[in-house]
């Protein structure tokens, strides 16, 4: 594409891509649980959500959690610890099916029947590059009406998919000065 950005940063720029900045609000928007998973009651609140239902414990085998039966009782009961690959995989897992059961949601919020969402672009911090080589990016809104494939990209965590999603669907919308926002500080939206 003619307008991505080869060397970004070479003068002091800094900001992350758009598609990074988006997969973040919709990980806020998801509602996480903010307890690390090595408290114990980060644990125990992931291995709740991972197995109140059947439907939970097959996604959660599908997400790479393969554990015994008994052993998930001892990690339940406070009998046995997790290591910490088990620990990284608990959290992998919470995040996928997290994920896959708000997606819909999220998708409905955002799309609102048709008439979209409201997305603000924060552009990048210059603050670091030098008077002369400074581009004037300002502040811009825009209102984001197919969220589809971001939000399909977002739930599989397939980041070249989110990029060229949202790249082709989003910010395209902005005219010939699209390519001026592929970095930013943040981009805002709520559902």
């Amino acid at each position: 594409m003619p307008e991505r950005n080869i060397e970004f940063g070479k003068y002091g720029a800094r900001g992350i891509k758009g598609h990074e900045a988006v997969a973040r609000q919709l990980d806020a928007l998801a509602g996480f649980i903010t307890t690390p998973v090595t408290a114990r009651r980060g644990l125990l609140a992931r291995l709740h959500y991972l197995t109140r239902t059947d439907h939970a414990r097959t996604a959660a085998r599908e997400a790479g959690l393969t554990v015994t039966g008994r052993t998930l009782e001892a990690w339940l009961d406070g009998r046995r610890s997790p290591s910490r690959a088990n620990l990284a995989r608990i959290e992998t897992a919470y995040r996928v099916v997290r994920r896959h059961n708000v997606s819909r949601y999220l998708l409905a919020r955002l799309n609102r029947e048709g008439r979209g969402t409201r997305v603000e672009f924060h552009p990048l911090n210059q603050s670091q590059v030098d008077r002369p080589r400074q581009r004037v990016v300002q502040f811009r809104t825009l209102n984001v009406r197919h969220w589809d494939r971001v939000v399909e990209a977002w739930t599989r965590d397939d980041e070249q998919a989110l990029d060229d999603a949202w790249t082709s669907d989003a910010v395209v919308d902005l005219g010939s000065e699209w390519g001026q926002y592929e970095f930013v500080t943040t981009i805002g939206f709520a559902a």
